[in-house]
């Protein structure tokens, strides 16, 4: 089964690349929860290599590796030009690096510990697939951890582009139950979550689509408007958030899903 409004991989991929340069300047928020997830989801003390699915530019990383003690940490991403940037930002540190696709793991069954993924799976295309596999990788006793956005993320974005036109202007995204329901499918026990709706403040619309593309954050769904936006259209989306504005800024809203899920 794959969402409803299905993602355009190849522009995800070219959005993360070239998103890489000012990412960190651009995400507050995901070290803000890559370091929640882990303070809620610590590492295992078994033994095993551990791997980050989407490590950007190796916020999480840092943190992992900084914990794992003699624990080897493998970090994948779809995005060259992010590992450049997780490998310089961490030099020093005992972390290999390997780009590939969240979706196709290139690695043997049964050889990983621990997953670690920091809003990375709302980018998946079939995340009941990508639970499947990382399932396969995974060791008796192994578990993944992850944070992902949940339906209500942007909800004031979506609501002022719905009164524009019908197209989807921004991105979907799975319920924890439809999460956890697609875990144990793939062969998850003992699943936990909890959610989290994290309220950011911008100046203006402007600001909060400047943060969006400096995270590569775009909108990928298939069912998006196969035309260029007007200035027309986005004056009218601008005009009708702004409308709403508190003490001169607006809101966004990300419900946030963390999860953890042993084999």
């Amino acid at each position: 089964m794959k969402q409803d409004n299905q993602l355009d991989k190849p522009k995800i991929r070219h959005s993360f690349t070239a998103a890489a340069a000012g990412y960190d300047a651009a995400a507050m928020l995901q070290r803000q929860v890559g370091g929640l997830l882990l303070n809620k989801y610590p590492l295992q003390i078994y033994p095993g290599m551990i791997l980050e699915l989407g490590c950007g530019t190796g916020f999480l990383t840092r943190l992992i590796a900084g914990q794992a003690a003699k624990r080897a940490v493998l970090a994948l991403d779809i995005a060259m030009t992010m590992l450049t940037a997780a490998r310089r930002k961490n030099a020093g540190m005992s972390i290999d690096y390997l780009c590939a696709d969240a979706e196709k793991l290139p690695v043997a069954t049964g050889t990983i510990q621990q997953i670690y993924a920091n809003l990375v799976m709302q980018w998946c295309e079939d995340l009941p697939a990508v639970f499947a596999d990382c399932r396969r990788v995974l060791k008796a006793e192994g578990q993944l951890v992850f944070a992902t956005f949940g339906p209500a993320t942007l909800q004031e974005l979506k609501a002022a582009w719905a009164t524009v036109d019908d197209y989807t202007h921004v991105n979907q995204f799975y319920s924890a139950e439809q999460v956890s329901n697609f875990l144990a499918s793939a062969g998850f026990v003992e699943i936990s979550s909890e959610t989290l709706v994290f309220q950011c403040r911008y100046a203006s619309v402007m600001a909060l689509m400047r943060e969006l593309k400096g995270l590569g954050a775009h909108n990928v769904n298939s069912t998006r408007n196969p035309k260029a936006t007007t200035r027309q259209q986005l004056q009218a989306m601008i005009e009708n958030y702004e409308s709403s504005k508190l003490d001169e800024e607006i809101v966004a809203s990300y419900e946030v899903i963390f999860m953890r899920a042993s084999v």
